[in-house]
């Protein structure tokens, strides 16, 4: 157990992805400290650049989607408006049929742009938790808390006075996991690291005055982490909001424009990357309701997300945010770079050659389909023509039988059942109708 990080994300999805973003995070951070510049703000530019630069084939396919369901949009409205009022099988399989046709020409998948989504989904989730918890996964910033934690451990009231921290909530159940309890080392360590990682600057001055034996140890892996953690005059394991709250009592005007710039430029950078991206018509007059219900639903997003990016920064650590704002920095490079690509492409040709593909595919479907066609019309033909030798039944036969039926229902109906009784109101009514 003693190897195990116990802080890694343990997801069977995020968990091996987030694995292996850490090791490209532990290799730029050890490149840098081999260098003498170890600063996880300075790593974590470096490790967003690497990550969106393995991103850019399915950045292009999306962006490339985007442009060719922007060129193929009203060939799919005019088919919606085709067959709006009709709702019959023959009327939704050949709407359905068309929709296909027009895809096939422009040589994407309905799906295309959502699975693109799905496979980018886990690695950006894996991103925050590398970024968010960096001891777990720099072995070099973990080292930074040693041996501290193991000195604390050791102390009486330790465990109760780091429970009282901001953020020691986080940790409620490793603290009451059976391995914290039993005493695990590593996992015991780990949790002591995980509380400690979060820790504001006034939490660190109160460990040192509750600690005053371990004031050296304090002192030294404040220092490291000073080093590892300060970028551009910011700390970015603080939140925006402590840095303000900590500048304002010194009255620290600098660091109150600081505390403020990342989710100001959060903001910022998030509205010109939603203004990069290819935008659809929502006022296109062709397109069914839903269809520009939705399209107006992501036209109120994409002016939601630059406040919601500057709230959400302002509540996380520093570094969090520092990501954010680099990632968007390095989207809207990206987008300028894919759309000048995006641009050059010839699309006519590129859908004459997607229309070519389409009539191969169609033909050798149209193969398969001729002999089902073929093999459903002899069954139909083998049906009307047993149907046809079948003796044709008369109207006098068919009254016959009918009264047949009715006179053994008549007779073997039991005393005081249903039948009995529809037998009872028939004769009566016969009587009646006689006189």
């Amino acid at each position: 157990m003693s190897n195990i990080l116990l802080t890694q994300d343990t997801g069977k999805i995020i968990g091996p992805v987030a694995k292996l973003l850490g090791y490209i995070m532990e290799g730029i951070f050890y490149v840098l400290d081999k260098i003498g510049i170890p600063n996880i703000g300075l790593a974590i530019i470096l490790f967003t650049v690497v990550i969106y630069l393995l991103l850019m084939p399915l950045t292009i396919k999306q962006q490339k989607f985007s442009k060719l369901s922007a060129k193929m949009n009203p060939e799919l409205q005019a088919i919606q408006a085709k067959y709006k009022n009709k709702k019959d099988n023959d009327s939704m399989m050949a709407m359905n049929m068309e929709t296909k046709a027009v895809y096939a020409k422009y040589g994407v998948s309905p799906s295309g742009s959502c699975v693109q989504l799905l496979i980018q989904m886990p690695i950006l989730l894996a991103l925050y938790r590398v970024i968010g918890n960096v001891p777990a996964y720099v072995s070099k910033v973990k080292e930074a808390f040693f041996p501290l934690v193991d000195k604390l451990i050791e102390q009486k009231g330790s465990l109760e006075f780091i429970q009282n921290f901001s953020n020691a909530k986080m940790f409620a159940k490793q603290f009451e996991n059976e391995n914290f309890i039993g005493g695990v080392t590593s996992y015991v360590q780990n949790t002591f690291v995980d509380v400690l990682n979060r820790a504001s600057s006034a939490e660190w001055i109160s460990l040192k005055d509750n600690f005053s034996s371990l004031s050296a140890d304090i002192d030294n892996t404040v220092s490291l982490l000073d080093k590892y953690n300060n970028f551009l005059g910011l700390n970015m394991s603080n939140t925006p909001a402590y840095t303000f709250h900590e500048a304002r009592q010194t009255g620290s005007y600098l660091m109150i424009i600081a505390a403020f710039s990342i989710p100001v430029l959060a903001a910022v950078t998030q509205w010109i990357n939603v203004k990069l991206m290819p935008q659809q018509d929502t006022q296109s007059s062709n397109g069914n309701d839903q269809q520009n219900a939705m399209m107006q639903s992501m036209k109120t997003m994409n002016m939601v997300m630059p406040i919601m990016s500057a709230v959400l920064c302002y509540t996380l650590p520093t570094g969090m945010g520092f990501y954010w704002v680099v990632g968007a920095v390095v989207r809207s490079i990206q987008q300028i770079v894919i759309n000048k690509h995006i641009d050059k492409i010839d699309l006519d040709e590129l859908i004459k050659k997607n229309e070519e593909k389409a009539k191969k595919k169609m033909e050798k479907a149209g193969v398969r389909a001729n002999q089902m066609s073929a093999y459903a019309n002899m069954n139909t033909k083998s049906m009307a023509s047993k149907a046809s030798t079948r003796p044709s039944i008369t109207q006098e036969e068919k009254d016959e039988m009918v009264k047949k039926s009715t006179e053994y229902y008549n007779k073997n109906a039991k005393p005081g059942s249903m039948m009995s009784k529809a037998n009872m109101v028939r004769q009566y009514n016969e009587k009646n109708n006689k006189k």
